[in-house]
Parts: structure tokens; C-alpha cells; sequence
């Protein structure tokens, strides 16, 4: 889990990152970045949100499984449904919108928006997580060392474990 959520967080890091690269060239009606760097900015973000899309399928499907519990909090759970409105709202956008000027669709404020929330849910959720466990818990999240049953082939034990317990 912790290496599905390290990497889930990772390009949610990029794809927000990227998203206001492509907010600044493309959009800036509330403020340009001094600077964009260079690059297609559109293809990258898309490039991360399949990205994301693919990791985030079994990340969803651990929250409503095993960390069922886990969603009860509310940062959790806000930073989950940012997450789903940001990719549902990006994988409805065409491409070539933003390259037009076409920054009147609906979809695309949605897509805003969930970039906005997905901002404010990460901030909230490390904040709460440095409530709840200080310095040791995020230390413990960005520690690249690998525990027993931290890897892929793990995690199917793990919910049979999850099953048999009858949650």
C-alpha cells in the first residue's frame, strides 16, 4: 500500500504541477506563472493523467476494501472525491479546447475546480496526517525502504486475509 500510494502521490504531485504549467500558457485569466517552461504542456498532463488513472484504479479499489476505515476520515475522503472529479472532468476535455481559447465549457471549470480541490485535499491531508502522527508518520510515507508485504504480489494475500475477517 505504501508504494501505491507513494506513486499515486507522485503524479498527483506532477499532474497538478502540470495542470498549472497548462493553466498559465493556455488559460491565466486569474494570474500568469512569471514563466512556463518549455515542453507541450497538454501532452505531458494527459501523459500523467493516464498515468494516475491507471494507479488510481487499485488505489480506489484498497479504500473501499481495506481502508474502508480508513475513508471515515475526512481528509481522506475529500482527497479521494477531489481526485475522481479532477480525472472524471479531465477524461471528458478534448485536447484542442485550450489551444482554441475555448475556456467557456463546463467541463472545463469542473476540471478547475477538481484541480483547485485536489490542491486543498493534499494540503489538508498531510496537515492531518502530521496531526495525527508528526513528523514520524510522513517520514514513515516518504521512506523508499520496502517492509514485508509492501510489494504487488503481497496484496493478494492480504485481502483473502481481509475476506476471511469478514469486514
Amino acid at each position: 500500500m505504501r508504494l501505491l500510494h507513494g506513486a499515486t502521490a507522485l503524479l498527483v504531485l506532477a499532474a497538478w504541477l502540470s495542470g498549472l504549467f497548462v493553466y498559465s500558457r493556455y488559460d491565466g485569466r486569474w494570474g500568469r506563472l512569471p514563466f512556463t517552461p518549455a515542453g507541450d504542456w497538454i501532452d505531458i498532463h494527459g501523459l500523467i493523467g493516464v498515468g494516475l488513472l491507471v494507479l488510481a484504479l487499485p488505489f480506489v479499489a484498497y479504500a473501499f476494501s481495506l481502508g474502508r476505515a480508513r475513508l471515515r476520515r475526512a481528509t481522506n475522503s475529500l482527497t479521494l472525491v477531489a481526485l475522481a472529479l479532477a480525472m472524471g472532468s479531465g477524461k471528458l476535455m478534448q485536447e484542442d479546447w485550450l489551444e482554441d481559447g475555448q475556456l467557456h465549457h463546463l467541463v472545463y471549470g469542473l476540471h478547475l475546480l477538481g484541480w483547485l480541490l485536489i490542491g486543498l485535499a493534499v494540503l489538508v491531508h498531510v496537515g492531518d496526517s502530521l496531526r495525527l502522527g508528526g513528523w514520524p508518520l510522513l517520514n514513515s510515507m516518504v521512506s523508499t525502504s520496502l517492509r514485508p508485504g509492501d510489494l504487488p504480489g503481497d496484496w493478494p494475500q492480504q485481502v483473502r486475509r481481509f475476506w476471511k475477517r469478514g469486514r
